[in-house]
């Protein structure tokens, strides 16, 4: 019978388990993606949730009956979905996975060819009519389900980004929040001349450490005293998926996603030698002075991975980073993974022999940054249009890419709309000046608060 299934979102399904999101959803979004893209073959995989089995399951019965293949790389993280799809030439793969939400949340992470993504306006609405309709494709012939294993050659393509034998024998904390990204590092973990600190490791889909969200205040204290206590060059953590990695320096200070970025950006460049950038529009002075000077090309995209992949393919950019930890690599098919960016990092620090303090502090204090500022508001749409009229007249720059940058001689701010909260999103950023990156940061939320 026909159902309204209300968990789709704008980039992907995601629900409480079992009201929003069940077997049944998950075999009717199956099919009827697999209808949707013509599959004759698709990859799936899940995380280690305790609710990942029976929903990867049904997503599979659903592509079955529509006749396709399915290739299952089973337990695993949304980036080795990305990579298997790409690499064994399905039509499509879905990830059975809720990232950092609740423990009784799940979700499925959608791609086409060549891990392209579907989101609302790619395809995710066709796919929401078709599931929620009683529209079943049902082949004459039904397709196979087999497991494949991708993990070795998913592992040497990781390895290929960096000079392994230049690599110093750094102490690292790694803490995966009892997600699945520990199934990846033990993986690397035999070629890396690396000792790691291992924190809240074993995947857990209990969540037994809180949920792993690493933008949370009190898990990244968890990863930074494990820094300190160790004596640790480097700590890194990860959300549940691991197609995002947060980096803490020898000191246990957190560092911003946008500083990684600028980072990235120039690691890349000096290998690829007038490459294009992309970044989005939230912070972007760092970034543009950091391409600008390595004889690279900077190119805005809206937030969000479906636009950034988008852009990156549009201009065949090698590499594009969003401040929100998402880092995208074209040789990884211009997907986003959590496993590349920290191994890049650490041959940073090997190669230069500089602290991961010292690689990004001249850069915090050449553009102090607020850091991304939520705030919860009735109407974002008006309060956009309050701030444009108070900024507008007075700013030397006003772009409109993603929400308002607004952007003046000494500072500039982004704020825009979340895609997926009720609400506004506020970055502030300044030249070489943090007091007055401060005192804006206090003028803009006073006037977005009032």
């Amino acid at each position: 019978m026909p159902i309204k299934i209300d968990c789709f979102k704008a980039y992907d399904v995601r629900g409480r388990i079992p009201d929003q999101l069940n077997a049944d959803v998950a075999y009717r979004v199956g099919n009827a993606t697999a209808q949707f893209l013509g599959a004759s073959k698709m990859v799936i995989g899940r995380d280690i949730r305790l609710s990942s089995a029976e929903l990867s399951e049904a997503v599979a019965n659903g592509i079955r009956d529509a006749g396709a293949e399915v290739l299952d790389i089973q337990l695993g993280g949304t980036e080795m979905v990305y990579f298997a799809t790409d690499y064994l030439n399905a039509d499509g793969g879905i990830m059975v996975t809720a990232s950092h939400n609740p423990a009784d949340y799940n979700g499925l992470k959608i791609v086409r060819e060549e891990a392209r993504p579907v989101s609302a306006d790619t395809g995710l609405q066709d796919i929401r009519a078709l599931a929620e309709s009683d529209d079943r494709l049902i082949a004459d012939k039904r397709g196979t389900h087999a497991p494949v294993n991708i993990f070795d050659h998913y592992i040497e393509h990781l390895l290929g980004y960096v000079d392994v034998p230049a690599l110093e024998p750094l102490k690292l904390v790694v803490n995966p929040g009892n997600g699945g990204a520990g199934i990846a590092i033990d993986g690397l973990a035999p070629d890396l001349p690396f000792e790691l600190i291992e924190v809240n490791y074993p995947p857990d889909g209990t969540f037994p450490n809180g949920i792993p969200n690493p933008m949370l205040l009190e898990n990244q204290s968890v990863t930074a005293d494990a820094v300190v206590r160790n004596k640790a060059d480097m700590g890194i953590a990860w959300d549940g998926d691991f197609d995002r990695c947060f980096l803490f320096d020898e000191n246990g200070g957190f560092i911003e996603g946008y500083y990684i970025v600028g980072l990235l950006a120039e690691s890349l460049l000096a290998s690829n030698p007038g490459g294009s950038i992309v970044h989005d529009p939230r912070l972007t002075w760092n970034t543009l002075d950091i391409v600008e000077a390595a004889g690279g090309k900077a190119v805005q995209s809206k937030s969000g991975h479906s636009f950034m992949k988008e852009t990156m393919r549009d201009v065949d950019a090698i590499y594009g980073g969003e401040m929100s930890a998402h880092h995208y690599f074209r040789d990884f098919a211009y997907a986003d993974s959590g496993m590349i960016p920290w191994l890049l990092v650490a041959e940073l620090v090997s190669k230069t022999g500089k602290t991961l303090s010292e690689l990004v502090g001249e850069r915090q204090a050449k553009f102090p940054a607020s850091g991304e500022i939520n705030r919860e508001v009735d109407d974002a749409g008006a309060t956009l249009a309050r701030l444009h009229e108070h900024y507008a007249g007075k700013a030397l720059n006003v772009d409109d890419v993603d929400g308002y940058s607004f952007e003046f001689a000494d500072w500039r701010f982004n704020i825009r709309m979340s895609n997926t909260e009720p609400v506004v999103r506020l970055n502030v950023e300044s030249r070489e000046n943090k007091a007055l990156m401060q005192e804006k940061t206090a003028e803009v939320l006073e006037i977005l608060e009032a």
